[in-house]
């Protein structure tokens, strides 16, 4: 019964070292190929794959030097560079196996070999070529795993002159690998442009890393980003490659950079200075090559204020600064990001497509929108779940716009929790109370995502599933 199912080829010129080699191995592998002709070694190769190959080094008769089974190991290798080929001679000593090492030879058998030894030798330079299988495999795996994942399926819309402006700043810098900072409000696409950046860049095969960093607790800063050992602290059940780490080779996308208490920006400035990471629990420093691209809702301003944010981790973050405009400051480009989101929601949800009518594009294009492109994005998907009509109306879009303004609605009110008065009982239901609640949070956090989450004592993910849950 064979011991695995690996393929060898031995090739030899003497008829009875292919025999006795074929009937010792096929006791150990699923097949054995024999060859006493090295012609016939790229027919072969062609034809299947083989785990181990063992390659005699002389051929004819006299021959000792050995130069014939460099010829033919040097094309073994250039057809399949990650052959594993074990030579066997009568005639060599340690110079010999030494040379044929060098040029490529995984290890070396002396004929007349003692059977264990062979089978030895062989059973490991089997596993060798079955690691060096699963390895290339996962390598091709990650690249196209990094590709898809970096790409956004999501496109930078708009074509006023302040999005020109950002994409002419995305060109110029992307083919550099100087780090970029995007400062904007929330829901003005940092991501989309760091997508966009990575993209474009020359590392666009590689990964693209996104950490938030108003997600992360404090307390687990370092075993996210460094990575850890196992035994570290508590729960540290097994060894852990850092965001920094996996990022090597990439772009490594960091959101809420402003939201990163002061302590903890001394501790990504050393490693974004040094270029190395040490795991919790380790004395090893392990070196990065990443990309830094982040990103803050934080006004420039306060952006500079040493009180708030270090300014030796600014230089190092903002070799370049894009500036991403809120919504209000581009309508123009309302009208293709509602029929962009207004196609992808009709397929999305196996509607009919819908057109707008001029007051329901007048209407969109009137209100401020505060949540920029997500607040937009929400409302078209909710009008796509909730309108009836063939096309979408002004009153299919439920949001507040400033009176007096083209195809102004009446103000919906909060809900309230208070008694409006003796003979008016309190709204107790918990969606509404919720939905309420999120509503006056965000309001009075002027729609700062992370904010507004600490204000509800929520995380940031947690407000966002709620968000989309209430459709706001």
């Amino acid at each position: 019964m064979a011991e695995n199912k690996g393929k060898i080829l031995i090739v030899d010129d003497d008829e009875d070292i292919l025999v006795a080699g074929k009937l010792l191995l096929k006791r150990h592998y699923g097949s054995v190929e024999i060859c006493s002709d090295p012609n016939r070694i790229p027919e072969l190769l062609s034809a299947q794959d083989f785990d181990a190959i063992l390659l005699d080094m002389n051929f004819g008769p006299g021959e000792s030097s050995g130069a014939q089974g460099f010829v033919w190991l040097k094309k073994i290798l250039e057809i399949d560079p990650q052959a594993v080929v074990v030579m066997i001679t009568a005639h060599g000593g340690v110079g010999v196996a030494v040379e044929a090492m060098k040029q490529g030879a995984t290890d070396f058998v002396a004929k007349p070999w003692q059977n264990e030894k062979l089978v030895a030798t062989l059973s490991a330079s089997v596993k060798l070529r079955q690691s060096r299988s699963e390895a290339e495999t996962l390598k091709k795996t990650n690249k196209v795993l990094a590709k898809a994942v970096s790409t956004s399926k999501q496109p930078i819309l708009g074509d006023s002159t302040p999005m020109r402006d950002v994409l002419t700043m995305i060109e110029r810098a992307a083919p550099t690998d100087a780090n970029v900072l995007i400062l904007g409000e929330n829901g003005t696409g940092k991501e989309l442009a760091a997508r966009e950046l990575h993209h474009r860049s020359q590392r666009a095969d590689k990964v693209f890393m996104s950490v938030d960093l108003g997600a992360v607790t404090e307390s687990l800063f370092e075993s996210e980003l460094f990575g850890h050992k196992k035994g570290a602290f508590t729960d540290a059940r097994e060894d852990r490659v850092g965001q920094l780490q996996a990022a090597d080779g990439g772009t490594l996308f960091l959101d809420e950079i402003g939201n990163l208490p002061m302590h903890l920006q001394a501790k990504l400035l050393t490693v974004l200075e040094q270029r190395h990471v040490t795991p919790v629990g380790s004395d090893k420093k392990i070196p990065i090559d990443v990309r830094v691209v982040a990103a803050t809702n934080v006004a420039p301003d306060k952006l500079r204020d040493e009180d708030i944010f270090r300014q030796d981790l600014l230089f190092r973050l903002n070799t370049v600064e894009l500036h991403l405009p809120p919504l209000r400051e581009r309508p123009e480009d309302i009208p293709e990001i509602a029929r962009y989101y207004g196609t992808l929601y009709c397929r999305k949800y196996h509607r009919d497509p819908k057109a707008f009518t001029d007051a329901a594009m007048a209407s969109l294009m009137a209100n401020p929108w505060p949540g920029n492109v997500r607040a937009l994005r929400h409302a078209i998907e909710r009008a796509v779940i909730l309108s009836e009509g063939d096309v979408f109306e002004a009153t299919d879009f439920q949001f507040e716009v400033q009176p007096n303004q083209p195809g102004a609605m009446a103000e919906r009110k909060p809900q309230t929790t208070q008694i409006q008065s003796e003979n008016e009982e309190a709204d107790l239901n918990l969606e509404r109370l919720e939905r309420s609640a999120i509503e006056q949070a965000l309001k009075k956090q002027r729609y700062n995502i992370s904010h507004a989450a600490k204000e509800l004592g929520l995380t940031r993910a947690a407000l966002y599933r709620r968000m989309e849950k209430h459709g706001l």
